[in-house]
């Protein structure tokens, strides 16, 4: 049986979660063994924040939950891919579809943002 490998991270493992549609990587986010086993058993994706050092469900506050579909573990067993339906149509907490809107263009960093909902309105900052 296959055991995920918690320990050559310090506990954490990295999940890239993919649009379960299109295969668009939306996002990527850390997980403990807790994390993944609330996801697993709420069909919700749930984190652990090294910053705040807590759990969170991604779209709590926003309301951008993401439904399970998939759940796969690369052959060392210390990833995850994680497909979802991502629901509210953002990712990303700067209100864009996915984490992943800068890009390497012309030797420099180019941001490709169309945001979909304002963060300052959303998050009360």
């Amino acid at each position: 049986m296959i055991k995920i490998d918690f320990d050559k991270m310090g506990g954490l493992i990295p999940a890239i979660i993919q649009d379960h549609e299109t295969n668009e990587i939306l996002m990527c986010a850390f997980l403990d063994e807790k994390a993944l086993n609330l996801t697993l058993e709420t069909g919700k994706t749930w984190f652990f924040s090294r910053r705040r050092n807590k759990y969170w469900m991604k779209g709590e506050q926003s309301g951008n939950t993401q439904d399970v579909k998939e759940v796969f573990t690369d052959c060392d067993a210390d990833t995850v891919v994680i497909k979802v339906k991502q629901n509210g149509g953002a990712a990303c907490h700067t209100g864009n579809r996915t984490c992943f809107y800068v890009k390497w263009e012309d030797n420099q960093w180019v941001e490709h943002s169309d945001p979909l909902f304002d963060p300052d309105e959303v998050y009360k900052k």
